[in-house]
């Protein structure tokens, strides 16, 4: 289904009947990477899986959005369905969006429960190996402007894979989001928060999940091992029996 919020057009899918459950996506995949786990969850729950713009079937954001403007998305796609209480669940960036918006414990709506799945968020010191491929790439920046095909080929080869992988667009989202450190926010989340997290993940490391266990009031984390950012694909059969007992399925 395609609706228009503020001049914005969204794809989303839909299943089931109930309480509202809505499930955000990672950067670079779409809503259609929870089939399972919305075949689960739609035994009890009116789930609902949004492509958020640049991704899937959703159409790219008209300026760079920064996170703040997916989490007012999300607010107006929730105010167009008449929803005033649903549950949230977000894997890496999708879990960017959630921190935003539970954190500005809002009236309405409601947000009932949380589950963050290897989410995005807290910023880290770069290393001095990242540290010194970003100063190569100001300087290529410097002196290749003036030639496009030789500064692609600087962004591809300093460039991190999603940055590769972007639009131009699209590259300037990810900036913003990775340049915004959310973990201020973490103790302003009041709601009880499920933690799901690979022991492997090598793009939110597992410490990011003990973090947001210590410093958010009403959180606990489930580790599954043997997997890493994905750990909803790779250990799915696992990941499906925590979330069952989480949502009383």
């Amino acid at each position: 289904m395609t609706i228009t919020i503020a001049n914005q057009e969204l794809f989303y899918e839909e299943q089931g009947q109930g309480p509202i459950i809505l499930l955000l996506h990672g950067w670079g995949t779409d809503g259609a990477l929870f089939a399972p786990l919305m075949g689960l969850l739609s035994q009890k729950y009116r789930v609902i899986a949004p492509d958020f713009p640049g991704f899937g079937n959703s159409p790219e954001p008209p300026c760079p959005w920064d996170v703040d403007a997916y989490a007012d998305l999300v607010l107006g796609l929730l105010a167009a369905l008449g929803i005033a209480e649903c549950a949230l669940l977000g894997h890496s960036f999708g879990g960017r969006v959630i921190l935003k918006l539970a954190s500005r414990q809002l009236e309405a709506p409601k947000f009932t429960k949380l589950i963050l799945v290897g989410a995005a968020g807290i910023k880290h010191e770069p290393s001095a190996k990242s540290t010194s491929r970003a100063k190569r790439y100001q300087l290529a920046k410097k002196y290749l402007k003036p030639f496009p095909k030789l500064m692609e080929r600087a962004r591809n080869h300093y460039g991190s894979p999603d940055y590769r992988a972007a639009s131009p667009m699209m590259r300037q989202v990810l900036v913003n989001a990775v340049n915004e450190d959310l973990s201020p926010l973490l103790p302003l989340i009041q709601q009880e928060t499920l933690l799901i997290w690979g022991r492997s993940d090598d793009q939110t490391p597992l410490a990011d999940g003990q973090r947001m266990e210590r410093e958010m009031p009403n959180a606990g984390l489930v580790v599954l091992e043997n997997a890493g950012h994905y750990a909803f694909i790779e250990r799915q059969d696992q990941f499906l029996r925590v979330m069952a007992s989480f949502m009383k399925i």
